[in-house]
């Protein structure tokens, strides 16, 4: 059995970048950036009002200003401002030539077609935005491998990008082996409700990657014939259930029958000590205990770094921070234990250890704790490292 840090090396060590393609910037989130992206055009494209206001030009001798004309966002004035002249002006319209300040309209006194304003710390270039002040055309404006996030998508959109080029997905299989699932609203005696096909489905579609679930029983023909399906048709496959070494576990036996190999089985951990990670037909698979918590924590740990790295992610995580936990508390047992924590104020509690059938602290978690082999007592203020998750 190896430790986590083997682990986490063995998995790193197997991933092959997918093809990148050309995709429509709205079809883009979740995927990372397959080159560095060029702004078109500068941000913003032309100086602008940061406010609603007035826009003139700053003169010490001049107190009063004539009104002539209102600009809207949207809008282009006509002509050029003169000494003593300004305009209504409103958020995001392009400031008329000859003016360089906007002075906010809860400042501005209005009389007729005359302005004056109250505001004394004003100065020459305020509540203006500047052209190209975020960015000029021709910069780097996502860096290649930047995941593509909402704010990312949408600075791409302010600068003009309609397309880019980013870097595949696979799509997941996920074989949910076991004979304890209930088909029915009403579990009969010794069946139960499967949680982790739907938690794994809903975890990949928050990271923008397709899947499909396959219900596989504890059955060595219908597993080696699922295992070669799911190859032929997926990138990579996650299993669940049946990855230990009882009599009815499955899963490893059933994977190499149907010609895959193992690179490693059993990792020095708490949950999901039982954890496999493979290959079949050159697509790579995780096989993950039954027990959702560990199936959840073993996805963060190590499902998910794998993916990013899989679509050219600079930054695979988990983000990694060591700060200072809030109480003292010993561990048992000689396995790097990942536990449910919560980050506030600079400081980890350490939420409930509930066994690996139970979620409900990873609800209240915005972290998790990993607590290496070698420590097995902490006292409050010392530094712990976490892994966040939200």
């Amino acid at each position: 059995m190896i430790d986590v840090q083997e682990a986490k090396r063995r998995v790193m060590a197997n991933v092959c970048l997918l093809p990148s393609e050309i995709l429509p910037l709205g079809n883009a989130l979740g995927r990372s950036t397959g080159e560095d992206i060029n702004a078109p055009f500068d941000h913003p494209l032309f100086h602008c009002s940061a406010m609603d206001g007035y826009a003139f030009s700053m003169e010490d001798d001049v107190q009063e200003w004539e009104v002539v004309g209102e600009l809207a966002a949207g809008d282009a004035f006509a002509g050029r401002l003169v000494r003593g002249q300004c305009v209504r002006i409103f958020t995001g319209a392009m400031m008329p030539e000859g003016a360089d300040t906007v002075v906010m309209q809860e400042r501005a006194l209005r009389n007729g077609d005359r302005m004056t304003h109250s505001d004394t710390r004003l100065q020459r270039g305020g509540n203006v935005r500047l052209k190209g002040e975020q960015l000029r055309a021709g910069d780097v404006t996502l860096a290649k491998g930047t995941f593509l996030d909402a704010p990312a998508i949408g600075l791409l959109a302010s600068v003009g990008i309609h397309e880019l080029r980013v870097i595949g997905t696979p799509t997941v299989a996920l074989l949910i082996s076991g004979n304890e699932f209930t088909g029915s609203d009403i579990p009969a005696p010794g069946k139960i409700f499967g949680s982790n096909g739907i938690m794994l489905q809903a975890a990949l579609r928050q990271a923008g990657i397709v899947s499909v679930i396959i219900h596989v029983k504890d059955d060595p023909d219908a597993l080696i014939t699922a295992w070669k399906h799911a190859a032929k048709d997926h990138g990579l496959i996650i299993s669940t259930g049946g990855v230990s070494v009882g009599d009815h576990d499955m899963i490893r036996p059933s994977l190499e029958a149907a010609g895959g190999e193992v690179i490693l089985h059993g990792v020095m951990q708490k949950p999901g000590k039982p954890m496999l990670f493979g290959k079949i037909g050159g697509k790579p698979v995780f096989g993950l205990p039954g027990n959702p918590r560990a199936v959840m924590v073993l996805f963060w740990e190590y499902v998910l770094p794998f993916l990013r790295a899989l679509q050219g992610a600079s930054e695979v995580g988990p983000r990694t921070e060591y700060l200072p936990v809030e109480q003292a508390f010993n561990i048992k047992g000689d396995r790097t234990e990942f536990r449910a924590a919560l980050v506030a104020n600079g400081k980890v509690a350490l939420l409930a250890d509930e066994g690996s059938h139970m979620l409900r602290s990873l609800i209240e978690a915005n972290a998790i704790a990993c607590i290496p082999a070698a420590v097995r007592e902490l006292k409050a203020g010392d530094l712990i490292e976490v892994h966040y998750i939200r």
